[in-house]
């Protein structure tokens, strides 16, 4: 939930109103000329109460239970450490005070520690600590989602994240945003362009209520450079590997370097591919023709993904829409070229 959302201030406001009247509450019962005091006493802990909300804002209910686990762990060990009886030696009775300092010292220091530890360590590590306990595993589609620059410039994640197809954290390593960075301040205006449109991409992600966005400082600086790669692309795959999440990118050398190296990819090229649809010989589809063809009889137009169907004897009909029937397709190396016929034209061909 956002925390700056109407439901959240409302009941902000309310706990603030309410610690208030509390306050005067309390104080007038203790007599008339405190009603001032604890108005303001009621105030100020409803706003500190209101700040530690606000600086806790990104903390989880599974943090937090991590932490508390990782506290009492702490805990448990300041108590076996303190109770060994070594200061309850007679020779060190007048050392009181040094004994309940280094107490209390070893209850906070161990216990803050223990936090610490838990909230950086993963579920399925804390099986070492209790034995056959094994926590369920988030399911692929939760795990987080590492992009590099090209995913941002394409354009399209905040779609995808809005239709609901995609989920789970979505994660912007430092160095991605930097060349985005030096993409946007570039003298060429198309590589500016570029640039700004992925800091563009990027601000509307973070607006989105459907997307967590974070911007990573890089750890995987040290694998890259250790496996032989100083490029952004093999700096992305040593930090997937690290950190165990999906990279998504339309970069389908990037998608088979990282697949080599047993990352997980979710390429949108290969997406966009498998959206397209199916056009076999025989259909008949209804296409606005734009342009000439290679061909003087030809004319072409194009399917919503962008395939290029030809249509044959159609030359005097560009600019308009027209029946066409599929009648074969061939693959190139720029996609799949599909070549049709008029309805009209394949009607009277198939009566002869």
């Amino acid at each position: 939930m956002n925390p700056s959302s109407t439901p959240a201030n409302v009941a902000r406001a309310a706990f603030v109103l309410v610690s208030t009247l509390l306050g005067i509450s309390l104080a007038l019962g203790q007599g008339t000329n405190f009603g001032w005091i604890g108005a303001l006493t009621g105030l100020f802990f409803g706003l500190l109460v209101l700040v530690i909300d606000l600086g806790l804002r990104n903390f989880s209910i599974k943090g937090f239970s991590s932490g508390t686990f990782g506290l009492l762990v702490g805990l448990l060990c300041a108590w076996l450490i303190t109770s060994i009886g070594f200061f309850d030696a007679g020779w060190l009775e007048q050392y009181q005070l040094a004994t309940e300092i280094f107490r209390l010292a070893m209850y906070l220091g161990l216990g803050f520690i223990g936090m610490m530890l838990a909230l950086r360590s993963k579920r399925e590590e804390f099986s070492l600590v209790i034995p056959y306990v094994r926590f369920r595993q988030e399911a692929a589609q939760d795990q987080p989602l590492l992009v590099d620059a090209d995913a941002i410039i394409d354009g399209r994640l905040p779609r995808l994240f809005a239709t609901g197809f995609l989920s789970g954290p979505l994660i912007v390593p430092r160095f991605v945003l930097e060349e985005l960075q030096q993409l946007a301040d570039r003298g060429d205006d198309i590589r500016s362009a570029r640039g700004k449109r992925g800091l563009e991409c990027l601000a509307q992600l973070r607006k989105s209520p459907r997307v967590e966005v974070t911007i990573h400082d890089e750890e995987g600086r040290s694998d890259a450079e250790e496996g032989g790669g100083a490029g952004n692309d093999a700096r992305l795959i040593a930090l997937a590997r690290l950190s165990g999440a999906r990279i998504l990118t339309p970069d389908s050398s990037l998608a088979k370097v990282a697949r080599l190296q047993n990352a997980t990819v979710l390429d949108l090229s290969d997406l966009a591919q498998a959206m397209r649809p199916t056009v076999a010989p025989g259909d008949e589809i209804d296409l606005s023709l734009v342009k000439e063809g290679k061909d003087d009889h030809q004319a072409v137009g194009y399917l919503p993904d962008g395939t290029m169907i030809v249509v044959n004897q159609a030359v005097s009909l560009i600019g308009t829409l027209q029946s066409v029937v599929v009648a074969g397709a061939v693959q190139t190396s720029a996609g799949r070229l599909i070549f049709a016929e008029l309805k009209e034209t394949a009607q009277s061909g198939g009566r002869r």
